[in-house]
């Protein structure tokens, strides 16, 4: 048995033991939230499969918190059920050939190629509490600048390891973890880590031990610090610095926020012989280049956002050097990056690429229509290493939000999110997502 899955087991037992005190079911709190979701995704131009991907699904996610037993010590236990149905998905639009794990956009594959009626999977946490920290164990959605979770698709991304977040000195959070496995967002299987360039389902490498902790400190209510270091074992460590701060002007405020990252090659990769084997990250090196595959990469960026009555505009720049991309978590079936160019479509994330993203939001309920917000955002990436002339990209997204104010549909949200990616280096995509949401709080 595994370890994390033997500690579950005590835990579970032990709460099988303290469930009827106070504070454990008193503070429970249960969510059913539901999701549709209708996706098409249209690869402009080259004859790989597949030149159209389309599918439309319906997805449940059960998430259950409950509270902690009294005492000194207390324990509890999360559980996230997960339930994805297919409503529509076609063999010649389902097909994703980059995937570790062979799924479509929004759903596993059969072994006739074709997408699953629908897959399940649930997820359970074991949580202890003492004074104001507390440590998890078990299925986790992390939502770190070294780590993030993706919920693009019908179903969330999920990790399996432990955590302990601790916030016993005022202003100040501490956090560390390790993480093990990840679930695809259209998968039932717990993969192994991986980063680009070396998560081939076939012929890849992979880990289980990512390592991260890392600090956020207010300075003042207006002023966040940050630190995080995160390192996969045999592929990379990275750190990372960043500084939020909101300033109240006259009319309106502006906000600053400053992010740099420092990833370096760790273990295997780090040597000739450990990336010959397959530990290697995607990037661009001179042909017979020694170094060629090592993890080598430097991002800073900063991004301003002014925001006054129902408008806000925000613009931003961002710059890559070294040799390889972007190191992060990816297991070839989807992730987010804590970048500011991360969009729907692409990441802007090569090297040596330089991204400008601008963006205009407006809240219409300064028109008398509360509920309907409206966003545009535009991202031009150039000076990407690449053979022969460097390589450029664009992308465009524009998303229209609303959530029904009253009436019998009252809290059903709906979201149409269309983008155009064009680019010298990966294929020139058009896409349009359209999502219906609905939460009902069961306890």
């Amino acid at each position: 048995m595994r370890k994390s899955s033997l500690a579950l087991a005590i835990a579970a037992g032990l709460l099988s033991q303290y469930s009827s005190a106070a504070g454990f079911w008193e503070d429970s709190k249960a969510t059913l939230n539901l999701r549709n979701l209708y996706f098409n995704n249209d690869n402009r131009d080259g004859t790989a499969a597949p030149s159209k991907q389309e599918e439309w699904g319906q997805g449940f996610l059960l998430d259950y918190k409950s509270g902690f037993t009294q005492g000194p010590v207390g324990f509890g236990v999360d559980a996230l059920g997960l339930l994805g149905i297919r409503l529509d998905s076609g063999k010649g639009t389902h097909y994703n050939p980059t995937s570790a794990n062979n799924s479509g956009q929004l759903f596993p594959t059969k072994g006739n190629g074709r997408a699953v009626h629908e897959y399940s999977t649930v997820g359970l946490t074991a949580k202890v509490k003492f004074s104001k920290t507390e440590a998890r164990l078990g299925t986790l959605l992390p939502r770190l600048p070294v780590v993030i979770v993706n919920d693009g698709r019908l179903l969330p991304q999920t990790f399996s390891g432990g955590q302990v977040t601790s916030n016993e000195i005022k202003d100040l959070t501490l956090i560390g973890g390790k993480l093990e496995r990840a679930k695809g967002r259209s998968s039932t299987n717990t993969d192994s880590l991986s980063i680009a360039g070396a998560n081939n389902a076939q012929t890849g490498k992979f880990s289980n031990d990512f390592y991260y902790l890392g600090a956020d400190y207010k300075v003042t209510k207006d002023l966040k610090l940050q630190y995080y270091y995160g390192t996969l074992k045999d592929f990379y460590e990275q750190h990372f610095v960043g500084l939020v701060h909101d300033w109240a002007l006259p009319v309106g405020k502006l906000q600053t926020d400053l992010r740099y990252f420092n990833s370096d090659a760790d273990g295997k990769n780090a040597s000739r012989s450990g990336r010959a084997e397959g530990y290697r990250s995607s990037g661009y090196w001179a042909t017979g280049d020694s170094k060629s595959g090592e993890v080598d990469n430097r991002v800073w960026s900063a991004k301003f956002t002014y925001s006054v009555a129902s408008h806000e505009v925000s613009a931003g720049v961002q710059r890559l050097f070294g040799n390889s991309h972007f190191p992060v978590l990816n297991q070839g079936d989807g992730y987010t990056a804590y970048l500011i160019t991360d969009s729907q479509i692409g990441k802007f994330l090569s090297a040596g690429e330089r991204t400008w993203r601008v963006s205009y939001a407006y809240d219409f309920a300064g028109l008398g229509i509360p509920g309907l917000k409206a966003s545009a955002i535009y991202l031009s990436g150039d000076n990407i290493d690449a053979r022969g002339s460097d390589g450029s990209e664009w992308e465009r997204d524009l998303r229209v939000d609303y959530a029904i104010q009253s009436g019998f549909f009252k809290g059903v949200g709906l979201s149409y999110r269309n983008a155009t990616l064009r680019s010298d280096v990966t294929r020139n995509i058009d896409e349009n997502r359209f999502y219906v949401t609905y939460s009902v709080p069961l306890l």
